[in-house]
């Protein structure tokens, strides 16, 4: 459990409370499981919420948010926990095309002030941009792994290979 709150997670769906505000979804982890008062949260949050431009939007219900303000809404609770890392899970997957440029420009900002990400996504462009390693998975089974730069310019596996010259071509 201790290693738990030291991991900041942002999900593919989300996972936001409906009934809870956005303010409220961020706020509760820092008070129930990290012990922080309210006020304390309360400002981490407003800090949070002001330097993402979501404070306009900290009294709304998840439905009331665009998909792209709710995935920035999950990425805020996960990083106002202060962790060692974060873990992205297809980040982009249910965004549409505005909405998956907004949350990777979010992302590549985190990674530019030097924080530890592991991000899986099928959008290969962003995570030849962003990434130092990288771990290629088909069949259950890790392909290859190693540096970006290497996997990308020059793989080694046939799936790989393959993979890159679809997905890579527009």
């Amino acid at each position: 459990m201790l290693h738990r709150r030291s991991i900041g997670t942002v999900f593919q769906a989300y996972n936001l409370f409906p009934h809870l505000t956005a303010r409220e979804n961020v706020m509760l982890p820092l008070v129930k499981v990290h012990g922080l008062s309210q006020a304390e949260a309360r400002d981490t949050v407003a800090a949070l919420f002001d330097r993402f431009q979501l404070a306009r939007h900290a009294d709304r219900r998840p439905a009331e948010l665009s998909g792209g303000q709710q995935q920035r809404v999950a990425i805020v609770r996960a990083i106002a926990i202060k962790p060692r890392f974060l873990i992205f899970d297809e980040p982009t997957s249910a965004l549409d095309p505005e909405m998956t440029a907004e949350v990777l420009d979010l992302i590549a900002e985190l990674r530019s002030e030097g924080r530890d990400l592991i991000i899986v996504t099928h959008n290969m462009g962003f995570a030849r941009e962003v990434s130092d390693q990288c771990l290629f998975i088909a069949d259950g089974q890790i392909q290859e792994a190693g540096r970006s730069s290497d996997l990308f310019c020059s793989p080694q596996n046939q799936l790989l290979v393959h993979f890159l010259a679809k997905v890579l071509r527009y």
